[in-house]
C-alpha cells in the first residue's frame, strides 16, 4: 500500500477508510441481536468480521484497472486500493478490541480511552523496526528469501509481545506489521517490490491452507439452520454499505456511475472473514460457530460476486485515460 495514493485522493480515501465499516458493524450488531439473539458484544465481534473488503479479490482488481489505465485520471482505482487496505486494519483492530471485551467481560471507559495508544505503539514500534531493517539491508548483502524470514520474525516477535503486554499496555501488532511495509515502501522502494513478489508467492499456497483450514471448522449443520437469515443480514449490510460508500464520496470529482463502481468494489469478502472467522469460536465466544457460518456464507456468496461484478461493470462505469 502507497501511502501516497492517500495523498492524492484525500478526503475520500480518510472516510472509505472507516466510515463503511463502522456503519456495517453497527447494522451487523443491530440485526443479529434480532435474527440471532446476539449480546451487543457478539454482534459486534460478528460485525468487525464481516465488515473487512477482501483484500485477496480487491488489490489485483485495483492495480490491473490502474495498469489499464482505467478510472486513473480521477485516481478511483488507487483510491479504493488505498481505503480498502487501511479498512482491513481498522475492522481487524476493532475485531481485537471486541474480542477483549468479550474477555473481560466488561466495557470500561478506561480500555475506550487506552484505544489510541494501542495504534500510536503499532506505529512506533513498526516503524523503528522497519527504518532498522532497511539500515541493515542495504549495509549487508543477502538474498530476498532471508530479508522475508526476517521481516517474518519481527512480525512473529510484534505478536509475542502483543501478548505479553495485554494485561499491562494496549499494543496492536497488526498495525506494527503494516507499517514495517509502509516504511520499507517509502525507504527503500525497490527492496519493496522485490519482496511483494516474494510475498505473493508464499500467499499461493498460504491461501489454500487458510481456505482448507476454516472449510474443516465449519459446520454445516449450522450453516443450513442460519443460511436465511443470513441472507437478510446481507441485504441490510449491502443497502447500508451503498449508503455510506455515497456518503464518503460526496463532494469528490466523481459521477453516479463511479460511485456505483466504488460500491460494488467494496463488496468482496474473502480474506479477512476465513483468517479470522474462527477465532471466536476457538476462544469459547458463545455465538462463535454462528459468526464462523457467516464468516464461510460471505465468502461464498460475496468473493465471486464480487469480482465478476468489478470486471464487468469497470468497462462500464469507469472511463479509461488514454492520455
Amino acid at each position: 500500500m502507497d501511502i501516497r495514493d492517500l495523498k492524492i485522493v484525500g478526503k475520500g480515501a480518510i472516510l472509505l477508510s472507516f466510515l463503511p465499516a463502522t456503519i456495517e458493524i453497527i447494522v451487523v450488531t443491530i440485526i443479529s441481536y434480532f435474527l440471532f439473539s446476539f449480546s451487543i458484544i457478539e454482534g459486534l465481534i460478528l460485525g468487525s468480521v464481516v465488515a473487512a473488503v477482501s483484500p485477496a479479490v480487491v488489490v489485483p482488481k485495483m492495480i490491473e484497472l490502474i495498469e489499464k489505465k482505467r478510472g486513473t485520471k480521477k485516481s478511483i482505482p488507487q483510491m479504493v486500493l488505498a481505503a480498502s487496505s487501511i479498512d482491513d486494519i481498522y475492522s481487524l483492530v476493532l475485531f481485537t478490541v471486541f474480542i477483549q471485551f468479550y474477555q473481560s467481560n466488561s466495557v470500561e471507559i478506561k480500555e475506550l480511552l487506552l484505544f489510541p495508544i494501542l495504534i500510536i505503539l503499532g506505529i512506533i514500534s513498526g516503524f523503528i523496526i522497519a527504518y532498522l531493517l532497511v539500515k541493515i539491508f542495504k549495509r549487508f548483502h543477502m538474498r530476498d528469501t532471508i530479508k522475508v524470514l526476517i521481516i517474518f520474525g519481527f512480525a512473529f516477535l510484534l505478536d509475542y509481545i502483543e501478548k505479553v503486554l495485554v494485561d499491562i499496555i494496549p499494543f496492536s501488532s497488526l498495525i506494527g506489521v503494516l507499517t514495517i511495509g509502509l516504511v520499507i515502501l517509502k525507504f527503500y522502494p525497490l527492496l519493496a517490490e522485490r519482496l511483494n513478489n516474494k510475498f505473493s508467492r508464499i500467499w499461493v499456497f498460504s491461501e489454500m491452507m487458510l481456505f482448507v483450514l476454516i472449510g474443516a471448522l465449519v459446520n454445516i449443520t449450522v450453516i443450513g439452520n442460519i443460511s436465511y437469515k443470513f441472507l437478510l443480514m446481507l441485504l441490510g449490510i449491502i443497502v447500508f454499505r451503498f449508503i455510506s460508500v455515497f456518503i464518503s464520496t460526496i463532494g469528490l470529482n466523481m459521477n453516479i456511475k463511479e460511485r456505483v463502481f466504488v460500491f460494488i468494489s467494496y463488496l468482496p469478502k474473502a480474506t479477512v472473514q476465513a483468517a479470522i472467522g474462527s477465532i471466536p469460536l476457538s476462544m469459547g465466544v458463545s455465538g462463535g460457530e454462528i459468526i464462523l457460518a457467516v464468516s464461510v456464507l460471505a465468502i461464498i456468496v460475496t468473493a465471486p460476486l464480487g469480482a465478476i461484478l468489478i470486471d464487468i461493470t469497470s468497462v462500464k462505469l469507469l472511463k479509461e485515460n488514454k492520455a
